[in-house]
């Protein structure tokens, strides 16, 4: 298992697939870990470096106290570090595209483009905010089984949870709690995001249930080098999973014109 530790001591576990092209950072939704990305690392891992990590709280990165998604954009680009990359394209799903605009306000030099699915760059609606911690004291109190339908619902819409539910079955207490308050209680940041220079792609599913396409017009709109906005019918908020097929060809497209920074 590959770990790295940060200068703050969180050790964060990542998966470098290795190859001989450009590098690009892949960073997952929430409740998920590397293994999201298989259908990526199936269809290009041949012509990128695919670096992906579990972020903190997830998969085996381990959280020992709260944290925000800034300390998680932070752990990403120590995994460059720690992988002398001085630069990286960074891909990310709902959670993911929150932590990879993050990754690029902190160091919009290390971030050769920026491709972002399901994302937002609001602070959530204060009454989903509250909606979704009530729904994590229900799974904590009650077990998640009380939750998990409703769950994989939003997330994958009618795509098949069974890889994915006996994971979700293993997150309770503290941990829970951490990881849906940096979902939920994360700040936001549509108003800085003129400052990334990098290329961007925004990619939405219309069957999002988490968040309207609205929100990602919102995003292409802010973002100024962003492509326009890429809508994938019929597709869920974990549409790079759920929607692969749909989704890769829009990625391969984006990396190979951008992915070296050139």
């Amino acid at each position: 298992m590959a770990m790295v530790t940060t200068a703050g001591g969180q050790r964060v576990h990542y998966v470098d697939h290795g190859g001989d092209g450009p590098a690009v950072l892949l960073l997952h939704s929430f409740l998920m870990d590397t293994e999201m990305w298989a259908p990526q690392v199936a269809a290009f891992g041949d012509a990128y470096r695919l670096i992906a990590i579990d972020e903190r709280g997830h998969g085996t990165t381990l959280a020992d106290a709260p944290f925000d998604f800034w300390d998680v954009a932070r752990d990403a680009l120590a995994v460059l570090d720690h992988l002398d990359l001085a630069e990286a394209a960074v891909v990310g799903t709902s959670q993911g595209g929150f932590i990879a605009l993050r990754m690029a306000l902190l160091a919009p030099e290390r971030i050769t483009s920026l491709a972002v699915m399901g994302t937002s760059g609001e602070a959530e609606d204060e009454q989903v905010a509250a909606a979704y911690r009530q729904l994590a004291q229900v799974w904590d109190t009650q077990g998640p089984d009380t939750v998990l339908g409703g769950v994989a619902k939003i997330c994958l819409g009618d795509a098949d949870a069974s890889d994915w539910t006996p994971k979700w079955r293993q997150i309770a207490g503290a941990r829970l709690q951490w990881i849906m308050n940096a979902l939920v209680d994360r700040d936001g940041v549509l108003d800085r995001l003129g400052d990334i220079a990098a290329p961007a792609l925004v990619l939405h599913g219309t069957a999002d249930l988490a968040y309207r396409v609205a929100k990602a017009e919102a995003l292409a709109a802010a973002l100024p080098k962003a492509e326009p906005l890429v809508t994938i019918e019929g597709g869920a908020h974990f549409l790079s999973l759920t929607e692969a097929d749909a989704v890769n060809p829009h990625l391969r497209r984006f990396l190979d014109a951008h992915a070296d920074g050139k």
